[in-house]
């Protein structure tokens, strides 16, 4: 019992900056409703109604039964039963809702028509910055009424701390960015101009209230960028840049660093476009204490319609920000603008007590493409900030790479990688061998392999030992009799003494790498599928190893190799033949420098 008990012990030494994150998934919202439950709740143009409601939805073990007192609802642990709670709770939907609609609805308008006004017969069309009267006309009207809006939508706004002046921060940079109502900010920083997505500006939101909210952000002559678009990130960083060394002819700007939304759970990566021009910055906080969260637009989570009508049927909403010390930035900073994004990113996180973790808008783009492979959208998230830097990956390898982890997982539950699906992969079996390898890849023991374990394991372990010196080296192992291919028999030889698994039938795995059916393997066809398989070098590396350890143990006492029925020597060629072997694979005085690099390589 006590050695059933005793903790495994991993093959190789981990890294701790390889540890998952605190936080696993910051882009989902942890009260999302059920598709089920969804059906249950009337809908007022196609939007959810939280306070009228009947049966039961459940939203999750962070709901607690005081968010009854507040919405109308009986709430236990991990359900909230949405009844009718008498007339008031009746009349919150359906009087709050129209009244603020149309409130809203005209202060757009007259928003529209200042932004319009401001911005008629504009000189430089947007390329040089309001000046006099229309500056002031958007700083005094624009910000007016959005604070008015606010409060209309039932927001109790409590802000904290002193706006820094443009000489003491062209940039404030603001975080945790949730929700499209951060955008609250502008109204409390005098309308400054903002970095935002070009999408912003040309996609519609509710039909006939777009040319409304175009014009509006237009007047704030928005930094527009594209995330698709690798020389748009390098024009906006240039454009931050030009404003904010322009010595007061630009307004300040406005930086959400993270570059999407997430749900407040944590900090993740900061871009670098606010560092950059190496200025002051002045950190802004966001914080939403509410029982019930109506307010978070995260990519697994309620719709933008949705969150809307959600958050105008509460009576009220509470909204904290938070203007922290500006951080002027030391040469050291200056000169490296990731340094500078981290401690800055540090000291916000510090304030709201939340981790940082490296995740970053490509996690989201990898969790998109998860959902479409049928894999759990969450499968996709692998700290591509720290995996790209430490790894040196890029984006498309590490989709590609979910391609293949997609096609292993497809028979599993819930987006992992078991035993028997590896194996399965690898058409070999589950034998000691096999286990060990699969054991590498299990960073954290618990019998399967996630994505990002996965994209761990084939950059440290594959990859380095997968290269042509080590593809030919196998070659030339598997290649007996030197005649420059490789038979069928050849080919078990080695992979049933590897495995030791002298009964094993590889006529599948041969069939696969053989291309052109000819029953040969070229080293062409041994190389491609290598290429494309570096699971299999680990394996051929770790029997190399076994080779030489071995080897090296019968010249140390001056032995001849067992005879043995599997001795991974034997399988190789007859014991007479033993020294031709070793020249072929394991050259002498050059045992080291040949040697495996996953045997070395501290992951």
């Amino acid at each position: 019992m006590a050695a059933a008990m005793a903790p495994r012990v991993l093959p190789l030494p981990r890294q701790q900056s390889f540890s998952p994150p605190t936080v696993l998934n910051p882009f989902v919202h942890p009260g999302r409703l059920s598709a089920g439950n969804k059906l249950r709740v009337p809908t007022i143009s196609g939007g959810i109604i939280p306070c009228i409601g009947q049966g039961s939805v459940s939203y999750g073990s962070t709901w607690t039964a005081r968010t009854a007192a507040v919405t109308g609802y009986a709430v236990t642990a991990d359900t909230v039963n949405r009844k009718y709670m008498g007339d008031s709770t009746a009349l919150q939907g359906i009087i709050l809702l129209p009244l603020r609609v149309i409130c809203i609805t005209f202060l757009l308008l007259l928003a529209w028509l200042s932004a319009s006004i401001a911005t008629f017969c504009q000189p430089g069309r947007g390329f040089l910055p309001l000046k006099g009267w229309r500056r002031r006309m958007i700083q005094t009207a624009l910000s007016s009424l959005t604070r008015t809006a606010y409060l209309v939508m039932g927001f109790q706004v409590k802000v904290k701390g002193k706006v820094a002046s443009l000489p003491e921060a062209p940039i404030f940079v603001a975080a945790p960015h949730s929700s499209f109502f951060d955008a609250i900010i502008c109204a409390l920083t005098g309308m400054p101009s903002i970095v935002t997505r070009a999408e912003n500006l040309s996609t519609p939101v509710f039909g006939i209230f777009f040319i409304c909210l175009t014009a509006i952000l237009s007047s704030l002559q928005p930094v527009a960028v594209s995330r698709q678009d690798p020389d748009s990130r390098k024009n906006t960083v240039a454009e931050i840049t030009r404003r904010a060394l322009s010595r007061g002819q630009w307004p300040q700007i406005l930086i959400f660093p993270e570059g999407t939304c997430t749900n407040r759970s944590c900090l993740i990566t900061f871009k670098q476009g606010a560092f950059v021009p190496r200025v002051p910055v002045q950190p802004v906080l966001l914080r939403y204490p509410n029982k019930l969260d109506t307010v978070t637009w995260t990519w697994q989570g309620y719709s933008f319609k949705e969150l809307c009508i959600m958050t105008l049927c509460q009576i009220f909403t509470r909204l904290e920000v938070e203007f922290l010390p500006v951080h002027v930035p030391t040469e050291e900073e200056k000169n490296d603008p990731i340094l500078f994004a981290n401690r800055v990113r540090q000291t916000m996180a510090n304030a709201l007590n939340v981790p940082i973790t490296d995740h970053t808008f490509e996690d989201c783009r990898l969790m998109i493409s998860a959902g479409q492979l049928t894999l759990p959208m969450e499968a996709g998230l692998v700290e591509f900030t720290k995996i790209s830097k430490k790894l040196n990956l890029k984006w498309n390898h590490v989709r590609e790479q979910l391609d293949t982890f997609a096609a292993i997982a497809s028979a599993s539950k819930g987006g992992r990688i078991g035993i028997e699906e590896f194996a399965e992969y690898l058409k070999l079996p589950i034998s000691d061998v096999l286990r060990e390898l699969f054991l590498l890849f299990d960073r954290n023991g618990d019998g399967t392999i996630d994505f990002r374990e996965y994209v761990i394991g084939l950059s440290i372990l594959c990859n380095p030992a997968n290269t042509e010196e080590t593809i030919r080296m196998a070659f030339k192992l598997f290649d007996m009799d030197e005649d420059g291919t490789i038979t069928e028999d050849e080919f078990a030889s080695i992979i049933q003494s590897a495995l030791g698994l002298p009964e094993l039938d590889v006529s599948v795995l041969f069939k696969e790498i053989d291309a052109d059916e000819t029953g040969k393997l070229s080293y062409e066809e041994f190389k491609n599928f290598a290429v494309k398989h570096p699971e299999y070098a680990t394996l051929f590396t770790t029997y190399l190893d076994l080779q030489r350890h071995q080897l090296g143990m019968f010249e140390e006492h001056d032995t001849e190799p067992p005879k043995g029925k599997h001795s991974p020597v034997r399988s190789t060629a007859p014991v007479s033949e033993t020294p031709l072997a070793r020249n072929k694979v394991c050259p002498e005085g050059n045992e080291e420098d040949s040697s495996s690099i996953s045997d070395k390589k501290d992951d």
